[in-house]
């Protein structure tokens, strides 16, 4: 049975709401908002029980959710539960056996692997991470074979925990201007798209071709452009990454990371609780609690000027604004998708944006399709 909520101002009505889902995996679905199917369930974002029955109830279940985010004793024990499941006994030289209950390795193996006592490998596995030394931390990410962003992920964690833990320098997105130094260099990038994120994935500054390769997540009405809200409630997502599973991935994989660095971001808690509510599928990736480091690959894009590039990408850790990521996409020298950046370049030159509904490229670059612009 499904119930409309009675009126309540606009933050309350924005964590209640359902509204984007990707079920059909044909990058054909379509955002939606609907009513609120209420139910009793035991969140898959961060652990928390959210009540159903009224609205009243459904925001207490979210404010829960906000105090979980802000104590990370729960995001610990899902860590350490989610990567203890994905050890194969047989990886570190232990029989399966074959009365198992639980996938991967027992809590007391783990324990024994990493030389610390079941009883104190249980206290930290409950979340009583903060007086661990980097001894153990080293010894329990070596016993969960944790790699190099899980290992980093964990030391984020215990601090983070720590009482005298020292929070990492946070910039309001919305009033943060770069500095004409990091404006000038991102300007002096003309053959690919250089931007600037923080761990929200807010688009914080860009040079010209970063805005026009990114046109669609500026174009969202009344939101700073962000990368993990385009991804998962903008339909035109499902065009612009053509394999939208992996990206998706990527991005709450970002987003978790700098959630376990910095527990008491606010706005980055309002975008996870955000998205958690209006996608299902961010729900299902965000309950999988894994992590990485972001720095360097390929990517293929379909623009909706230009068409399909595939791009390589390096992305570099500001010292002069810690947290802040700079990020330049570049094409191979002479391929096409080195042309294609070139005529993106060229429209982004152009003064008139509504020039890429009649824009047409040349027959080299279209590979036998017209590419018409989405949305």
């Amino acid at each position: 049975m499904q119930r409309r909520h009675a009126p309540f101002n606009d933050t309350i009505r924005a964590l209640v709401r359902l509204g984007a889902r990707h079920p059909n995996r044909d990058k054909r679905a379509r955002v939606a908002e609907q009513p609120l199917v209420m139910k009793t369930r035991r969140s898959p974002v961060l652990g928390v029980t959210v009540d159903g029955g009224t609205g009243r109830d459904s925001l207490a279940g979210s404010l829960r959710l906000r105090v979980e985010c802000m104590d990370n004793r729960a995001e610990v024990r899902e860590f350490l539960i989610s990567r203890r499941a994905k050890v194969d006994p047989k990886e570190v030289g232990l029989p399966e056996g074959t009365n198992r209950r639980v996938a991967g390795l027992r809590r007391s193996e783990v324990a024994t692997l990493a030389g610390v006592s079941v009883e104190y490998y249980t206290k930290l596995e409950r979340g009583a991470i903060s007086g661990a030394s980097p001894e153990v931390l080293h010894a329990v990410a070596k016993a969960l074979r944790l790699n190099d962003a899980e290992r980093a992920h964990l030391f984020d964690l215990a601090h983070a925990a720590s009482p005298v833990a020292r929070p990492p320098r946070r910039r309001n997105p919305k009033s943060w201007t770069p500095h004409p130094s990091l404006q000038w260099t991102l300007d002096a990038i003309t053959v690919g798209p250089a931007f600037v994120r923080n761990g929200r994935m807010d688009l914080l500054a860009a040079n010209a071709l970063g805005r026009a390769f990114y046109q669609d997540a500026y174009d969202m009405p009344g939101q700073l452009p962000n990368i993990a809200r385009f991804t998962f409630l903008d339909p035109r997502a499902f065009t612009f990454y053509p394999d939208w599973d992996s990206f998706a991935e990527i991005t709450v994989s970002i987003l978790r990371t700098e959630a376990g660095r910095d527990r008491h971001n606010k706005e980055l808690h309002d975008l996870i609780g955000e998205l958690s509510t209006r996608n299902e599928e961010f729900r299902r990736l965000w309950g999988a609690h894994d992590v990485r480091h972001h720095g360097t690959g390929f990517k293929t894009f379909h623009h909706s000027v230009v068409g399909e590039m595939t791009l390589a990408y390096e992305g570099m850790e500001m010292e002069s604004e810690p947290g802040l990521t700079l990020t330049i996409y570049a094409a191979e020298p002479g391929s096409p998708s080195a042309e294609r950046m070139q005529l993106l370049a060229s429209w982004a030159a152009s003064a008139d944006p509504g020039a890429q509904d009649t824009y047409e490229l040349p027959n080299a670059a279209q590979d036998g399709k017209p590419s018409k612009p989405r949305g």
